[in-house]
């Protein structure tokens, strides 16, 4: 509802989530897994938030406002740690890209903190996952032994750092938001990738887009597209690649007699729900791209 009889400002909920970190690549072909993307910062004020906290202040917004929507980290090649992924914004509201999970193997690659953190490697350096940002992820998961990847933190978990037999860890889950009328569940960290001296399975992508992790001889698997989930990381025994991290995206919804505008450069779909308006920003093409709320 607007502040007085429909005129503007007006009562805006939100939800802004980051891109997703890059899974770790490997660094010799004998390596254990990387680990997993961090899923990008997950801010609302229409539910719980990331990181465990709860729903965000009531906004009311009446202007001009920049908006952005930000890209997944690229996965790390190999002997390279993952990229972490671009922040997303609205009005005021920042979220930070996840962080890239570490690099497997004996030559030193630490895991990224950000929205949430990456996922520690296997090997004896680079174990311990890297910290989330409060109110909006969680830390990543540590190598659980010397093979295995740990998982990519997700906004309403930590990543795993408890592979079976020497399989990859899992990524944390992300949360759910019924913003756009319907409960989707987004911000998942990637699992880290499996062990360089077994046939096991790399660990699985958390709820909300994570991408898994690569078993053996495998790349990890890219975070899904406007979801913020990490990339999974790269399987042992191979010079091998992290999956990318998936992009994040901007929902907001305000009363229908509100009127929207968007510059040139922003890609976005909207829809009736109920008495409000919900706009779904998908991409920017910079970090300039503004929205007129009249």
């Amino acid at each position: 509802m607007s502040s007085v009889f429909g005129v503007a400002p007006y009562s805006v909920e939100y939800l802004v989530v980051a891109g997703g970190g890059g899974g770790g690549g490997t660094s010799s072909a004998h390596s254990g897994g990387a680990g997993g993307g961090g899923a990008g910062g997950y801010r609302t004020n229409a539910g719980t938030s990331g990181g465990g906290a709860s729903s965000e202040a009531a906004l009311m917004l009446s202007g001009v406002y920049t908006v952005t929507v930000g890209a997944g980290g690229s996965g790390g090649g190999t002997q390279t740690v993952g990229n972490s992924g671009s922040g997303s914004s609205f009005a005021a509201i920042t979220s930070a890209g996840g962080g890239g999970g570490s690099r497997g193997g004996s030559i030193a690659g630490n895991a990224v903190s950000g929205g949430s953190g990456g996922g520690g490697a296997g090997d004896f350096s680079g174990n311990n996952g890297a910290a989330g940002t409060a109110g909006q992820g969680f830390a990543g998961g540590s190598g659980p032994d010397n093979n295995a990847g740990g998982g990519g933190g997700g906004a309403s978990a930590a990543g795993d750092s408890t592979g079976s037999s020497d399989n990859g860890a899992n990524g944390g889950n992300g949360v759910a938001s019924a913003i756009t009328g319907s409960s989707v569940t987004r911000a998942g960290g990637g699992g880290g990738g499996d062990d360089s001296n077994d046939s096991g399975a790399g660990g699985s992508g958390g709820s909300g887009g994570g991408g898994a992790g690569g078993a053996k001889q495998t790349n990890g698997t890219a975070g899904t597209g406007n979801t913020g989930g990490g990339g999974g990381g790269a399987g042992g025994q191979v010079l091998g690649s992290g999956g990318n991290g998936g992009s994040g995206v901007v929902i907001f919804s305000l009363p229908t007699q509100a009127t929207v505008t968007f510059s040139g450069g922003v890609t976005q779909t909207s829809a009736t729900v109920g008495l409000n308006s919900v706009y779904t920003v998908t991409a920017t093409s910079t970090d300039s791209e503004t929205v007129t709320i009249s």
